[in-house]
């Protein structure tokens, strides 16, 4: 038996699961001899993981002459060989459980084969013995005459004569399918002895085909008798007596009530199929009227507590139509059958998207419908991708053909030849397997495929889906289905228009007035519910799934974050499908919403999946992929670690950021931390560079290496060295090895080359140069596809005294008090020219130089010199086409300003926006930058009124004073990743230089005014007059800082050498990076919108 270590002790798992149904044979040839088996199976589990299903239902597996797919069990005990052996069904079930996934399988314990060696062995035997009893036999057919006939189209009775046995035996279903004697307790016993060896191989439930018709009564209709529920009682007692979280499931075709009785007092199966709603799914959409739906829950049923209804659209068979009245079966022969050839016995044998015309809408209103209703939902293989199907196989196998992987032969299923397949693939145009397949879907995010799976997913976050009631309303309008599902304090309103055609709805939700409804894919929230009928407008065939909440809700994500408290089997259980499941549930999207370094937190999650976990040591590097309502999503990197609470208590003290949950692991109480604030994962991490390790993960592989100056940089250091993480708060992490190392954690990751990596290493190991600090190692995640992620950088530590940030505002704060102690004296700020003109004319204010302080300005000349000497650094690399320059064009100039524009338009649509929004005393001076957007724009229209002859080379990028340090007496430039919002290649462009030069300009404007609003000291008037010294300080240092530069690069070709293509240039970069942080601030920082507001104004009092 199967030691179930992988699956969550849930005897009521079943209630949560979303079952996948499939036939092996149909599924994936392993050996290409043109049969789907096991080995093929196991292949596909990733697939069938990265659904979101967690149950697999297995059509029958046993040995079997197929004349009824598999129905027909010639040997329970055993697999059919076309499939492969007990030991690959065991493999199968062993890592279908590793990814949390059941399996439920068949129990066919109606009939058998007429080959099975039961029923030869029965008609060799005497009548009445033992042997003989262990089917049904009689000397005529008159016998149980008030019994239907299940397969009218290839049956005309239900008896059947054999000459061997000189008798007529009994049987439901084919006539090569005899009825087991259920009367005959060696039969009731062999049935119990098939139950047990599939549960004991570690199957988790089993489906009982047929279970209604086990026992035939004279003056019955053989069907739902007493002794029926007799033996499941006896079955189901057998099974909770030997096994632990085991679930059978009756598939007992009848009347709901009828159905019902299958649970017993949840004695009996745990599971049924209310197979009448599914044929009114279908009337309802077709008839745009919900009234077919709701009449089937009218009266509504209760159920035992543990028990729980299965439902489905399509399944391995005909689209039943036996528990409709004969009107309703009429209909839906003339909706959904009008070919006669796509009926079979009392159904319809098609597929979902040919029944639905292959509308997308419609099938994704009917899978909403599936998912939303009470019950477990059941997808059957190929229908979450619109699979077509071939009635011209005949029976029931047009529903049964190969899966469809891919493009190529076979769709991918085999590599057989064609004529070898069991049967052929789809190949009519609408439905074409060229067309219609995974690999298809897969690369499509708007396809059915995808859309399957964000539905699964979205499910499984709420257990009112799978465990809660259900209330229907009844609006006026009929053409809309509305009901609430609640489950403990959860209530998801579900809304569905089975129209065509748009329509209004009014519902009445007074019962729920107070409360906002959150419609769950986007988290976008509606209006509040109020005492008045809600109204809804719907596109065709829309929906809604809402999450009503309380007003209170929405604003307790402001609140201060609660650590919350797991519980897990053993440390393996957290990265198995449960524990993810906790994690992803209960977990990290709060822990991400807390963190300094998540860059996203004015957008919505939607989801949040752990794409790829990598276990180095004894902590987790977890790749988490964060879904928004809008936007790209975007992976950030969590390590994680676990300490015994004694162990974290220290630690939670001096970092309670890193603090993700306090996890008991079996009987130990302990915390779950950010492993980048743990010593030990600090240590391992450095080692893991220094000897150049690999580690696999689920999809790929981690690996680490030194870079050439390591040795080197090691040498004369102390060891161990001390270890810490850096305490400033930024947008990645980073550990101080002593006074050696510094490595940088990258916390939101980009596929492809990280600008920061790429630039040290290029300059410390092809330029060699002295401003930075020197490359040291670093640390990469490799797909297997072959795409990569730059994971963390290490380099040689510098010694400093903080940022030049922080020096700049002490310096600015003395040059504050400077001017207040001679206010009297400086009633009247000296004549400010601009920016350019400072150039020249800096040795004209003595008084500004005085006023800031001998020191200070010439360390800004320093600042200039060192920005030159990169720039001149990073010019010289010219054998790396990723680095080497490139002259300006006309054409590259039309797109600066493009780009210009388009920064502008959309900062000066977000100052729209929240003008209303802004104080009294800055609203003014916005609505005067909105008045002047026009004058900026033709001012960024000047960049190509000529052509500029000046280069491109690879830049800083987000070039400010936070980015420099400060030794005490020289600069260190550092992080070269880019301004964070914009992606990864577009980081990597080549730009002008002057980009940077102008940020770090607009960074002294930044100091001046956060030096003046954070001066608690000061009163309202002093900061008022000092605000007029602002814009001469600014003016002053930036040209003392730019002229130091462009002395530094003299003649370099990359700046224009035309002063006015230098001036058109430099003002527009300088006044698009002044609009560029209006919007930002906008989003940010809405208090500090006044600088960026100042800072245009400066720019264009000047042109």
């Amino acid at each position: 038996m199967i030691k179930e270590i992988y699956l969550e002790d849930d005897p009521l798992w079943y209630k949560d699961a979303v079952i996948y149904e499939l036939q092996v044979r149909s599924f994936y040839d392993g050996n290409g001899d043109g049969i789907g088996d096991f080995n093929g199976l196991i292949q596909k589990l990733d697939y069938l993981q990265s659904l979101g299903i967690n149950v697999i239902w297995l059509l029958p597996v046993c040995p079997s002459p197929l004349k009824d797919d598999g129905y027909d069990i010639s040997d329970y005990k055993d697999i059919h060989p076309d499939y492969g052996t007990i030991r690959d069904f065991k493999e199968f079930l062993r890592q279908a459980h590793e990814r949390g996934i059941r399996v439920i399988t068949e129990l066919v314990l109606n009939h058998t084969s007429s080959q099975h060696p039961w029923f030869q062995r029965a008609r060799t035997s005497k009548s009445g013995s033992v042997f003989r009893n262990y089917y049904v036999w009689s000397d005529s057919q008159e016998k149980y005459k008030d019994t239907r006939i299940i397969f009218k189209d290839f049956e005309h009775s239900n008896w059947t004569w054999d000459p061997e046995a000189k008798a007529y035996f009994w049987h439901r279903f084919y006539s090569h399918q005899p009825d087991l004697n259920y009367d005959n307790p060696r039969v009731r016993q062999e049935i119990m002895d098939v139950v047990d060896f599939w549960f004991e191989l570690g199957v988790d439930g089993l489906r009982l085909d047929g279970v209604p018709y086990l026992y035939e009564r004279e003056g019955s209709n053989c069907e739902n008798l007493p002794e029926t529920h007799a033996f499941l009682k006896e079955l189901r007692g057998h099974v909770d007596k030997t096994f632990k979280n085991k679930m059978l499931l009756a598939e007992a075709n009848q009347w709901p009530e009828d159905a019902l009785s299958y649970f017993g007092k949840g004695d009996e199966c745990q599971m049924a199929f209310n197979f009448p709603v599914m044929p009114r799914m279908f009337m309802a959409i077709q008839m745009e009227d919900r009234f077919p739906l709701i009449d089937i829950f009218d009266p509504p049923l209760t159920i035992p507590e543990v028990c729980q209804w299965a439902l489905f659209l399509r399944n391995h068979d005909e689209l039943t139509l036996e528990m409709v009245t004969d009107e309703e079966r009429d209909y839906m022969y003339r909706a959904y059958a009008s070919d006669p050839r796509t009926r079979i016995n009392l159904g319809i044998r098609r597929r979902l998207a040919p029944l639905l015309g292959n509308n997308m809408r419609k099938i994704e209103l009917m899978n909403v419908l599936l998912f939303s209703l009470p019950g477990t939902p059941v997808i059957y293989y190929g229908d979450e991708i619109g699979m077509g199907d071939n009635c011209y196989l005949g029976d029931r196998k047009g529903v049964r053909t190969p899966m469809q992987w891919g493009s190529d032969r076979n769709a991918d299923f085999s590599t057989a030849n064609p004529h070898k397949l069991y049967l052929p693939v789809i190949t009519d145009p609408e439905y074409h397997y060229e067309a219609i397949n995974v690999e298809n879907q897969e690369a499509h995010l708007s396809s059915l495929l995808w859309r399957m799976k964000r539905l699964v997913s979205m499910r499984k976050n709420f257990k009112a889906f799978s465990r809660g009631s259900v209330k229907f309303f009844s609006p006026q309008n009929p053409k809309i289905l509305a009901f609430v599902r609640e489950y403990e304090e959860e209530k998801i309103l579900v809304v569905a228009n089975l129209s065509r055609f748009s329509q209004a709805v009014e519902l009445d939700l007074g019962q729920y007035a107070g409360f906002v409804p959150e419609e769950v894919f986007s988290k976008n929230d509606f209006p509040v519910v109020k005492e008045a009928p809600y109204l809804l407008t719907m596109g065709p065939h829309n929906y809604f799934w809402f999450r009503l909440k309380k007003v209170s809700e929405t604003v307790a994500a402001a609140k201060e974050r609660v650590v919350p408290h797991l519980e897990i089997r053993d440390m393996e259980e957290l990265m198995e499908e449960r524990g993810r499941q906790k994690l992803k549930g209960e977990v990290l999207t709060d822990y991400l919403r807390s963190c300094r370094w998540f860059r996203s937190k004015g957008r919505i999650i939607r989801s949040l999946n752990i794409m790829e976990n990598v276990a180095i040591s004894s902590s987790q590097l977890l790749f988490l992929e964060v879904n928004y309502n809008e936007g790209m999503p975007e992976i950030y990197l969590l390590p994680l670690f676990y300490l015994p609470r004694e162990k974290a208590a220290m630690l939670e003290q001096q970092f309670p950021q890193a603090v993700i949950a306090y996890l008991k692991v079996g009987e130990t109480e302990g915390t779950l931390l950010d492993g980048i604030y743990c010593e030990d994962f600090q240590r391992m991490i450095l080692d893991t560079i220094a000897r150049k390790k690999r580690f696999r993960g689920e999809k790929g592989e981690c690996l680490a290496y030194p870079g050439r100056l390591f040795r080197s940089l090691l040498a004369d250091k102390a060891q161990p060295f001390a270890v810490s993480v850096q305490k400033a708060e930024q947008t990645n992490t980073s550990i101080l090895y002593g006074n050696a190392f510094i490595l940088k954690l990258y916390r939101k990751l980009e596929a492809g080359i990280n600008p920061d990596l790429e630039i040290v290493k290029a300059l410390t190991e092809k330029a060699g140069s002295t401003e930075i600090p020197p490359f040291a190692g670093a640390i990469e995640y490799h797909r297997k596809d072959g795409t990569f992620l730059h994971l963390g950088l290490l380099q040689a530590f510098a010694p400093n005294q903080g940022d030049a940030w922080s020096y700049a505002l002490d310096n600015m704060g003395h040059y504050f008090e400077r001017i207040l102690a001679r206010k009297e004296e400086l009633k009247e700020v000296p004549p400010v020219p601009s920016l350019l003109e400072c150039l020249d004319k800096i040795e004209e204010n003595p008084s500004l130089k005085e006023l800031l302080g001998g020191l200070y300005p010439e360390m800004m000349a320093l600042l200039g010199q060192r920005t030159g000497e990169l720039h001149l650094s990073l010019y010289s690399i010219k054998d790396d086409p990723d680095f080497s320059a490139e002259g300006f064009s006309q054409h590259y100039q039309r797109s600066i300003f493009q780009s210009m524009r388009s920064t502008g338009r959309q900062s000066f649509s977000l100052l729209q926006r929240y003008l209303n929004k802004l104080p009294e005393e800055i609203r003014s001076e916005a609505q005067g930058i909105l008045a002047s957007e026009n004058k900026i724009i033709e001012h960024f229209s000047k960049v190509m009124e000529r052509k500029i002859s000046a280069m491109k080379i690879r830049i800083h990028g987000d070039f400010h004073l936070g980015q420099v340090l400060f030794t005490g007496k020289d600069f260190i430039i550092i992080d070269f990743e880019g301004e964070p919002a914009r992606a990864l290649s577009e980081r990597r462009l080549k730009r002008s230089p002057l980009r940077d030069v102008t940020g770090m300009i607009r960074s002294f404007h930044y100091a001046a005014y956060a030096a003046l609003l954070k001066h608690l000291a000061l009163r309202a008037e002093d900061k008022e007059f000092l605000e007029f010294w602002i814009e001469a300080l600014c003016n002053y240092l930036g040209g003392i800082y730019l002229r130091s530069y462009l002395k530094t690069v003299g003649d370099a070709p990359f700046l224009p050498r035309d002063k006015e293509e230098f001036a058109t240039l430099f003002n527009a970069f300088l006044l698009e990076k002044a609009v560029y942080e209006l919007g930002y601030e906008l989003n940010h920082r809405p208090d500090w919108v006044i600088i960026p507001i100042k800072g245009i104004k400066d720019v264009l009092k000047y042109q």
